[in-house]
């Protein structure tokens, strides 16, 4: 499952289990007659009651061990939360005109030039390239799949001598890291007559 759904699918059933919650405790609060296994009786009943808030307060452990799950779990969303706002795709790239100045290269239309270039490379069916990193330095993740019957080794040198040094030229890179992935179209097995 990719990341970016294993997110939505966490925060979708976070989501759902404190609506249904809120929705409970606020249905009880205003009246609603509560079902049987529910812990509150009615609107006015607490969520912890005296004894229940006191009944570890004179115990050594308690407070720090409540601080620190909860400090864990502080933590735990604020990883969360960066990984899932970071962005996994390099919009805009910085490139030097050669005067002085700079100007901005649109990193989608990089990956759609370099995906067209390895296309039209005899043996690659079809291709996929994403950019990473930084602005100044990109990184690019390749996949790229091959027709059956192709040479892999030929594939990437062409790939590599072509496609990805007219990319870094033209883009005015020193370097591009590069990341390829190769795979084979799938086919159907031919019959032997």
């Amino acid at each position: 499952m990719r990341r970016g759904v294993l997110h939505r699918v966490l925060l979708a059933l976070a989501g759902l289990v404190l609506l249904v919650l809120g929705g409970a405790v606020l249905a009880v609060g205003l009246g609603a007659p509560p079902p049987s296994w529910w812990i509150h009786t009615g609107p006015h009943d607490v969520l912890l009651t005296q004894a229940e808030r006191t009944h570890w307060r004179g115990a050594n452990w308690w407070w720090a061990t409540v601080l620190a799950a909860l400090a864990v779990v502080v933590l735990l969303a604020l990883w969360w939360l960066t990984t899932v706002l970071r962005r996994r795709r390099l919009t805009d790239l910085v490139i030097d005109t050669g005067d002085g100045e700079s100007a901005l290269l649109r990193g989608r239309a990089l990956e759609a030039a370099l995906a067209q270039d390895a296309v039209r490379q005899e043996g690659v069916a079809h291709a996929e390239v994403f950019l990473r990193g930084s602005r100044t330095a990109p990184a690019a993740r390749v996949w790229l799949q091959l027709e059956p019957g192709v040479d892999p080794a030929k594939a990437l040198h062409g790939f590599t001598t072509r496609a990805l040094a007219d990319a870094r030229r033209s883009a005015g890179l020193a370097s591009l890291r590069t990341e390829v992935r190769l795979s084979t179209v799938r086919h159907r097995a031919e019959r032997v007559t």
